[in-house]
């Protein structure tokens, strides 16, 4: 098997090598967003001096934009496992999100329901919310059970019924990290009702194999910035659905392509480039473990298994180190199975605030607070107690790293 190529890797982002102010800087805010890598960065620079321009004209830069456009939409599909007229951009997936569910209530009622789950992102349960309200409908939640930090799938089909218009569930926790089984939620929504299943893989994608075929679902979101590309939004969504769909756009927007009826206003092109570059670095790594293989498909989903390997191996390291820390608490799944490398912790005695500033002084970057998730820090008694620390590895890390964080958290406990 190939050695994972960590120094190789490393060296494709330049924020790695910035200096600390007395140590090497460790990135553990990754859950938040990661560092861009060189590709991205460079096919965002080159699109914007070699000339950028808006859509559908006929001189060169226009055409060149054009192009660049439908390779970033084309590259997207590749790793999400789409089609390129199933993907559109916008700025964030917050924003689309709001986009589609404004849409999608277009033709609900009073008295229809939705499911949402008590650990997602409120950016997963805000824009429901927001549409049961303006349209009168109910509004039901799939529990997670506080200690393993997995959803109460046992109750889903109890949720489920003929008014049931869509089940809005995340693909991993950004708040504790559980990886949520989708193909199991959306067979089960799918032996109990006739609803849609819109999926929040934000947290999901840039450690794990998305398929969203094999999934099952029929709309899913997801944020370059959070898989080492720049500040772009993507939404996926089965032809079929966004077909039907009318979305709240300018008249002279195009609606063909599907997805791009969601495109609205001028996108930034430059961040489509930069997404196309991170596609580039994704495919170049897997062919590095898979030479092989012939596809983008396939060597992105070998570039993702190898990472997700990778990042199993340095999750253990640290779960084994925060084990031997006095007064410590990890929330959710107790090993990497069933989880992403996000890891929500409190320490007795110790405001997970001024733990992110003491790690701060050490170089090390790490978020405290709820990450805008809402209902699962209410859910585990947090709300009022400064929510937690969150330590969130990717593949750009390193043992050594994972090390200094254990002995720099054991310091500061005392």
């Amino acid at each position: 098997m190939t050695a994972f190529p960590i120094d190789d890797i490393r060296a494709q982002f330049p924020a790695l090598a910035r200096p600390g102010t007395a140590h090497p800087r460790i990135y553990l805010d990754g859950p938040g967003g990661t560092q861009a890598c060189a590709p991205a960065i460079a096919a965002m620079v080159r699109h914007l001096e070699h000339g950028t321009a808006n859509s559908g004209g006929a001189f060169r830069s226009s055409v060149e934009t054009d192009a660049t456009s439908e390779a970033a939409h084309a590259a997207m599909a590749d790793l999400l496992g789409g089609a390129p007229d199933e993907i559109a951009f916008g700025p964030n997936m917050t924003s689309l999100t709001f986009a589609v569910s404004r849409s999608l209530a277009r033709d609900w009622r009073e008295g229809d329901e939705l499911v949402l789950t008590r650990l997602d992102h409120d950016a997963n349960v805000t824009p429901w919310t927001m549409a049961a309200q303006d349209r009168g409908m109910t509004v039901r939640w799939i529990d997670f059970d506080p200690e393993t930090g997995q959803l109460k799938l046992d109750e889903l089909p109890g949720l489920l019924g003929p008014r049931t218009r869509l089940v809005a569930v995340g693909g991993a926790s950004n708040a504790i990290g559980t990886l949520n089984d989708i193909g199991v939620i959306v067979r089960i929504v799918r032996e109990h009702s006739d609803a849609l299943v819109f999926v929040d893989a934000v947290q999901s994608v840039p450690h794990v194999v998305t398929d969203v075929r094999a999934l099952g679902c029929d709309l899913l979101v997801c944020s370059p910035y959070k898989f080492f590309g720049p500040h772009q939004g993507v939404l996926w969504g089965k032809r079929e659905v966004l077909e039907r769909l009318e979305a709240y756009k300018v008249r002279p927007a195009s609606i063909n392509p599907p997805a791009r009826r969601f495109e609205t206003g001028t996108p930034s092109f430059e961040g489509q480039s930069a997404v196309l570059g991170t596609i580039d670095y994704l495919e170049s790594l897997g062919s590095r473990f898979a030479p092989h293989l012939n596809s983008r498909v396939e060597r992105l989903r070998a570039a993702m298994r190898a990472c997700q390997a990778y990042e199993d191996d340095l999750g253990e390291r640290l779960l084994a180190g925060l084990r031997g820390i006095p007064g410590v608490k990890l929330w959710g799944v107790p090993t990497m199975a069933g989880r992403v490398p996000t890891f929500g912790i409190t320490i007795a005695g110790h405001d997970p605030h001024a733990l992110s500033e003491a790690l701060a002084e050490r170089d090390i970057f790490a978020w405290a607070g709820n990450f805008y998730a809402v209902e699962a820090i209410a859910r585990l008694g947090l709300a009022d107690r400064g929510g937690l620390l969150r330590l969130g590895l990717c593949h750009y890390n390193t043992a050594e790293e994972v090390d200094r964080v254990i002995a720099a958290l054991a310091e500061i406990v005392g």
